[in-house]
């Protein structure tokens, strides 16, 4: 039997106009998570499938922009990694890996859009983030011997939250700590004295 408009329930919005609310049957999910929320670690079979979904919509933007770039797809402990090789692809990458960092944004909601689950996965062209990874991994393990030999905390200049992270471990793997401080994108790595 169904209701009259006048026997369903209604709400009132701020602007005075009342709307029916109708009741909304539960919908069974088949997914751990709700959509849009972060899952715990994926399957290999998981990741693998936001992998494809990468490479598809890197390939569509590389035609589209008329670039070359060969695509590699890896997982690794319980992220996606897709890389893209090959080619000039320095406009890709920009300065300090700014145009990188929005690409690996968009490739995440590409990834959302067609899986209805958030991902970490990660992106890397032309090598950036792994010659990054080197650069960082020393300055974290030399500023570490400076604040040991001196006494003093030492906060670095700013940095995104996956060059932070690789400054932490570091820092950590040199035997002191570090903490982040400060606002993004002004938020910094601070290496503290034993």
């Amino acid at each position: 039997m169904t209701e009259s408009p006048e026997d369903q329930p209604t709400t009132e919005n701020a602007a005075g106009t009342e709307h029916i609310v109708e009741p909304v049957e539960p919908v069974e999910s088949t997914e751990s998570a709700a959509p849009g929320r972060s899952r715990s670690p994926g399957s290999v079979p998981d990741l693998e499938k936001e992998s494809e979904i990468a490479a598809d919509y890197l390939e569509d933007l590389l035609d589209i922009a008329d670039l070359d770039g060969d695509i590699d797809m890896d997982v690794e402990r319980d992220r996606a990694l897709v890389s893209v090789v090959g080619g000039d692809l320095d406009d890709l990458v920009g300065r300090d890996g700014v145009v990188l960092e929005a690409l690996q944004e968009l490739v995440r909601l590409a990834v959302l859009t067609q899986t209805g689950q958030r991902s970490r996965l990660m992106l890397d062209i032309g090598g950036y983030r792994a010659g990054r990874r080197a650069v960082l991994s020393e300055l974290g393990r030399t500023t570490a011997e400076t604040v040991r030999a001196t006494g003093e905390r030492v906060r670095l200049e700013p940095m995104s939250p996956f060059e932070r992270k690789i400054v932490h471990d570091a820092v950590a793997a040199a035997g002191l700590t570090s903490e982040s401080e400060g606002e993004e994108p002004q938020r910094r790595v601070v290496v503290l004295p034993a």
